[in-house]
């Protein structure tokens, strides 16, 4: 006998639940990131602590469509609505991963506050530490919902939120216990230099957009929203307008496919000459390139301003949610408006303050964008130290 076999430790398993599997690009983004630097955070522990670790990370995402989600990050995936399934997994797992995204709020209903605790609570029955990450907190309005996420939230392990007034939110509600880190959102974490501007154009080209020196491209990001009434339409449509008259190209930018087309169609449809809709379910990687072709993004969705931002396109943010001003302001940006108050006027303007220096907006927005990309790789170091026993 020339000794025994070393056994292999099973792999550290992490569970990782949010709004995944909906073709929502903004919290695809968002996996996308935390799956990345999860995995390098994992190996950079391997590196310093040869031996002393187990050898792999094991992600399984809770998914609207799990069959998609495998397919398109290389993790396992199951069905976030078969009970039966999530028991299992977390029964296995080593960790419960809440978000990111703004899973904690009820502005969309209370069902949605309760799917995410309920997750929270089954994981905490089971012995398993739970970590929200980079979370953006609230608006939580509801009594209920407050005493809720108090109850649930004050029994994690670590709690990391991607503004300071997501922070002071949990205090208001009255969270105590877990520590709380302020980092920025996990989307920003995502590498540039692997965005392929080539698949950009060539999507953009489908559908009548020339990449320069044909003329500038502004790209529109917008999400159907009550307060973006009949005004704020017009607003954008004569901005829009406006644009194409200067010779720019413009192309509308559905960022959850397919709830954002008809919003783009009614407001294209507002111009004189009606610009295209991007009409396809694009991957992040894929609307990654194509915002990399852009000279402007105008968005009232999130996570094209943030895609904006790590790729240094000038852009203008219309907030419908306080989430908007948080990230604009870790720019030490502000929105051309909030979007009940949205007309021409204040949309032209702040596009035209963009557009007066647009090479000095890039480099001031490389500048900002910096230590914001470290902070999000941050939240993946918090996260795995809560398993330091492993090391």
């Amino acid at each position: 006998m020339k000794g025994k076999v070393p056994v292999r430790a099973r792999p550290l398993r992490v569970v990782v639940s949010g709004y995944y599997g909906f073709g929502n690009l903004g919290d695809e983004a968002v996996l996308r990131a935390m799956l990345d630097a999860l995995q390098k955070q994992w190996a950079q522990r391997q590196k310093q602590h040869p031996g002393g670790c187990r050898e792999a990370l094991q992600v399984i995402v809770l998914s609207n469509d799990a069959a998609q989600t495998k397919r398109l990050y290389g993790v396992e995936a199951v069905n976030r609505w078969q009970l039966k399934e999530i028991y299992r997994v977390l029964r296995d797992a080593d960790l419960l991963v809440s978000g990111g995204g703004s899973l904690l709020q009820d502005v969309t209903g209370i069902k949605s506050l309760l799917y995410y605790l309920g997750v929270v609570w089954l994981a905490l029955k089971l012995k398993k530490p739970v970590v929200f990450y980079a979370q953006g907190i609230g608006p939580v309005r509801t009594l209920s919902g407050q005493f809720l996420v108090r109850k649930i939230a004050s029994r994690a392990r670590l709690i990391i939120v991607r503004d300071e007034q997501s922070a002071k939110d949990l205090a208001g509600m009255g969270i105590a216990g877990p520590p709380v880190y302020v980092t920025v959102d996990a989307a920003l974490g995502l590498s540039c230099a692997e965005i392929n501007p080539q698949a950009g154009r060539d999507i953009l080209a489908r559908f009548g957009i020339f990449s320069p020196p044909t003329s500038r491209i502004a790209g529109i990001s917008v999400r159907n929203w009550p307060g973006l009434a009949k005004k704020g339409r017009q607003a954008v449509a004569k901005t829009a307008d406006r644009l194409t008259g200067q010779g720019w190209q413009v192309v509308f930018l559905p960022f959850h496919y397919p709830a954002d087309v008809a919003v783009c169609r009614e407001i294209a449809a507002l111009m004189q000459k009606p610009a295209p809709v991007l009409e396809k379910n694009c991957t992040v990687e894929e609307m990654a390139g194509v915002i990399k072709c852009l000279d402007l993004l105008i968005g009232m969705r999130l996570h094209a301003l943030i895609l904006a931002a790590i790729l240094n396109v000038p852009l203008v943010g219309i907030s419908y949610d306080p989430k908007i001003d948080r990230f604009l302001g870790q720019l030490r940006l502000k929105p051309a408006a909030e979007v009940n108050d949205l007309d021409f006027a204040r949309l032209n303007g702040a596009v035209d303050e963009v557009l007066r220096d647009p090479e000095g907006f890039r480099r001031s927005l490389a500048e900002k964008i910096k230590p914001l990309q470290e902070l999000a790789r941050q939240s993946a170091n918090l996260t795995l130290g809560v398993l330091d026993r492993d090391f």
